[in-house]
């Protein structure tokens, strides 16, 4: 089973925020722009990123970190330097008394810095809602990874960085089709690299016996599944797959089965304008509308009929492969 294809499947970038930052040392950013996902890559020079929890992480040229919001991190120079801007919301940079900083740090098209010929120049690429980069991938994603220049395909990289510069015909929807390639590369070189741990999820996925099981139930979630017919189309006794399977995954699989039906019913739900709570509950294998609200409600703390009305899907509670 491709556990990452499964997360990165849908949605994906859309008016993805970009940004090339050219700066000379001293400089610190302190970011607290509450977005949900954030790559930022090192086009020359280096730089520091300070966590909201952990230690500090040195980035030199052509590393990419990928930064999982909503807690506030710090970028700069050094490890110890105070910031001298602050990012909000809006990707609206300040100082540290609130005087605006966008337009008077302007370095041309997406373009910002002290000088266009700065020590430091950053890639910034910001999913702006948890919608465009998918609730379950953030659900499985560490606060911060950090991978160096020869894991994750530089070409990509430099490639999105000069794009990130241009101002031509349809450039939105290159960007955005770019920084999707870059978090995929990003992300297939984390859980592939020979060191470093590996999430419970794509170890779950990777299992034979697991993974299996979970390929399955996401192929058909809403068939009437039972541990019993479940474990026949695995090939291993009920017992060998509930044991391996809530292990690894940290469920039972018919527990599991529900979450990933209520998952799919909210992106339903979310996404089609033409979904009605009847026709979403019998999709994902529900053959009574009441039975599938009270389950909806139970699972996500809000009714199916309000998340349709309000186009708002909440996220899940925990990491579904």
């Amino acid at each position: 089973m491709d556990a990452l294809l499964g997360l990165l499947r849908t949605p994906r970038a859309r008016d993805a925020f970009l940004l090339r930052v050219i700066l000379d040392p001293p400089w610190s950013l302190d970011v607290r722009d509450r977005a949900p996902l954030t790559l930022l890559a090192v086009a020359h020079g280096e730089a520091w990123l300070r966590p909201a929890h952990g230690p500090p992480r040195h980035l030199e040229a052509g590393d990419v970190a990928v930064v999982r919001g909503p807690d506030p991190y710090t970028v700069a120079d050094s490890p110890t330097r105070h910031p001298r801007a602050v990012i909000g919301a809006d990707q609206r940079c300040t100082t540290l008394h609130g005087a605006p900083l966008t337009e008077t740090m302007g370095l041309g098209v997406r373009t910002w810095g002290t000088s266009t010929t700065g020590a430091t120049m950053l890639l910034v690429g910001t999913y702006p809602t948890p919608t465009t980069v998918g609730r379950r991938l953030l659900a499985a994603l560490p606060p911060l990874i950090v991978h160096p220049a020869p894991s994750h395909g530089p070409a990509l990289t430099t490639l999105l960085i000069e794009e990130t510069g241009k101002d031509l015909p349809g450039q939105q929807a290159v960007l955005d089709r770019l920084l999707d390639l870059a978090l995929i590369a990003a992300l297939r070189a984390w859980l592939t690299a020979p060191t470093g741990p590996v999430p419970a999820w794509y170890r779950a996925a990777q299992d034979p016996v697991t993974g299996r099981a979970l390929a399955l139930l996401h192929q058909d979630p809403a068939r009437a599944w039972t541990v019993a017919s479940l474990a026949r189309a695995v090939g291993v006794s009920r017992a060998t797959l509930a044991r391996r399977f809530t292990a690894l995954v940290g469920r039972p699989p018919m527990a599991y089965l529900t979450a990933w039906r209520l998952e799919w019913a909210a992106d339903l739900l979310r996404d089609d304008p033409d979904s009605t709570v009847e026709s979403v509950a019998r999709t994902v294998g529900y053959t009574s509308p009441s039975a599938f609200s009270t389950a909806f409600k139970r699972h996500h703390g809000t009714s199916p009929h309000h998340c349709r009305r309000t186009r708002h899907a909440p996220a899940p509670e925990e990491p579904l492969p």
